[in-house]
């Protein structure tokens, strides 16, 4: 595929759609409609499974089953314990960074439909400016307007209800994207821009080619570990985000050195196979394609180790978008680097041959 524009006008409605609909760990099913709508012209059929996680099939009589892997689901919180005037005290959903709650905006998901809020905090003239309290978990609250209890389960709101932030997305000089739930909603977005291409390409793929959107993944991987046992796959090849360690506060001794606009992250961990990646390398190399490394430790923390140590073990390997702010409604990426991850994983598909094991021993 040359090197050119990958995106256009409609990628751009559907990225912006599927990231400003709220899609949280366990709720995830009106994201994955979006996504599926979007994907249908370009596969043969779907699956899905009944915690949500949907995976589009090109090829689906193919006995060799290739992979390519993003998660659906966002951070949010859920509803623990409603006092008695009429406060909501939360409890985590996923990684939700309890630091930057305070004065944020919520979305409070009832029966009723949605319920607004307000992370509350004590104005700072109230605040002992000699001891200052920070957030945690145990005194963030969230004002949804009323005084009592009764009022607040009258609005339809009760323990378990899930919250999300509402931030929507925006573009930051031009070529920056900045949502809530970049973490991992662009990775769904990217392999569906590469199912797109082969079909506007007219690509005869030589095996099955299965485009996954896993949900739980911000809990422990749980969709990927589902869905890989369903689908059995030969190879997989994951993508996800990655931090951008170049921003204050962060120690590149300890983090490693990514940075946004210096292209997909290719990483080495255990769970990555060693000749699958040296593939996505080579790829990478031949068709100019910028990359960055970096190293984990024991696990990638990706749905990448969930395929890999599935089914016997599946040759798996990890494509990292580099992003901002992690966890924070702010996540910021690089349209660049979001190109350069849909080219990537589109040029390796393309050097895959049938039935191949990227075995050590071959």
């Amino acid at each position: 595929m040359a090197k050119k524009k990958i995106m256009n006008k409609k990628s751009m409605t559907f990225l912006e759609k599927y990231l400003n609909n709220a899609a949280p760990t366990g709720y995830e099913w009106d994201g994955q409609k979006i996504w599926m709508d979007y994907l249908k012209p370009y596969v043969d059929e779907f699956i899905t499974d009944s915690y949500g996680t949907a995976v589009g099939v090109i090829n689906p009589k193919a006995k060799y089953k290739v992979v390519i892997e993003g998660h659906a689901d966002e951070i949010s919180w859920y509803v623990n314990y409603i006092t008695d005037n009429g406060l909501l005290y939360v409890i985590r959903n996923g990684g939700s960074d309890h630091q930057i709650a305070p004065s944020k905006w919520v979305n409070i998901h009832t029966k009723k439909g949605i319920v607004k809020g307000v992370f509350g905090w004590p104005a700072i003239h109230t605040r002992n400016k000699g001891k200052e309290e920070p957030p945690k978990l145990d005194n963030i609250f969230i004002d949804v307007g009323c005084t009592t209890k009764k009022e607040v389960e009258a609005l339809g709101v009760h323990v378990g209800c899930v919250i999300t932030y509402p931030d929507e997305f925006h573009v930051l000089n031009k070529d920056k994207f900045v949502c809530r739930a970049i973490d991992n909603r662009a990775g769904g977005f990217m392999i569906a821009e590469v199912a797109r291409l082969l079909h506007e390409n007219k690509v005869k793929l030589p095996f099955g080619l299965y485009i996954t959107n896993s949900v739980q993944e911000e809990i422990g991987l749980r969709g990927a570990q589902m869905i890989t046992e369903t689908i059995k796959p030969n190879l997989a090849i994951v993508t996800d985000v990655c931090h951008d360690t170049t921003t204050p506060m962060i120690n590149m001794k300890t983090q490693g050195e990514t940075k946004m606009g210096d292209g997909p992250v290719i990483s080495y961990a255990p769970a990555v196979q060693n000749n699958l990646r040296e593939r996505i390398i080579e790829t990478a190399e031949a068709k100019k394609i910028p990359f960055q490394r970096m190293a984990s430790s024991r696990s990638t923390g990706t749905d990448t180790d969930a395929f890999a140590y599935s089914n016997g073990g599946v040759p798996s390997a990890l494509i990292s978008l580099p992003l901002r702010y992690m966890h924070t409604t702010v996540e910021t990426v690089h349209k660049n680097d979001v190109e350069n991850v849909i080219r990537l994983i589109y040029e390796t598909l393309l050097t895959i041959k049938d039935g191949e094991t990227f075995s050590y021993f071959d």
